[in-house]
């Protein structure tokens, strides 16, 4: 998802899939390795006919801390964004003059992951549960065995480099990122992402009635 906030103009290419229609994966994906997350991990079995040699990995992990990290992050955050964006005065602002592509790609979050995928209901903790134990019983089922690592990050670079085939780094420490006490950089921090927006808004509106004093100034 990091990847189309650097590039909102593919927000159309994920849209149209999640629509049902035909992309053409290998052309919109050109240059890339991998695919990770949302939006991609929606997408696995188009990706697979896509790309027949490619391998999935599965990763898994303690349902309730992943839930309250997600709670408390992306989605509390997604929540946010979404109030800011439906409020008349700062919706029109946002859309105008701020986050135009942006916009389209926080969007795209909100109805790919919270109603398509949870179905509007991801705050309802059970109901999170059904979707996350029924996703990975459906990658188990879908993927063939030998295309399939079904892995915790736990368990750091071997079983992942020997089903990559691939040497297991030497010099490089297993990665270990993207933990919820390192949220309050990422972009979609309300200190960060949501306080600039706010800013904005402030400088924003600020300049909209400087210039409408001035028009009525030079009326006269």
């Amino acid at each position: 998802m990091v990847e189309l906030f650097e590039k909102p103009d593919d927000t159309e290419q994920w849209e149209a899939a999640m629509r049902g229609e035909s992309v053409d994966w290998k052309a919109f994906l050109a240059g890339y390795q991998a695919t990770v997350d949302w939006p991609g991990c929606s997408f696995y079995k188009e990706l697979m006919q896509a790309y027949p040699e490619a391998k999935v990995v599965l990763t898994v992990r303690d349902f309730d801390k992943w839930y309250e990290s997600v709670l408390a992050t992306i989605y509390a955050s997604s929540r946010r964004f979404e109030g800011m964006r439906k409020a008349p005065v700062r919706a029109f602002f946002i859309q105008r003059f701020i986050l135009r592509s942006r916009v389209r790609v926080v969007r795209l979050i909100n109805d790919l992951i919270w109603e398509k995928t949870f179905g509007g209901n991801f705050a309802d903790k059970a109901h999170a549960l059904a979707v996350f134990n029924q996703h990975i019983e459906e990658v188990k089922q879908q993927v063939p065995t030998e295309r399939l690592l079904v892995y915790n990050v736990k368990e750091g670079w071997e079983p992942l480099c020997a089903f990559l085939g691939v040497s297991v780094p030497t010099d490089k420490p297993f990665p270990h990122l993207n933990e919820r006490a390192n949220f309050a950089g990422n972009r979609f921090q309300q200190r960060g992402q949501g306080g600039r927006i706010n800013r904005l808004l402030a400088v924003s509106v600020l300049a909209v009635l400087v210039f409408m004093l001035l028009r009525r100034v030079l009326k006269r």
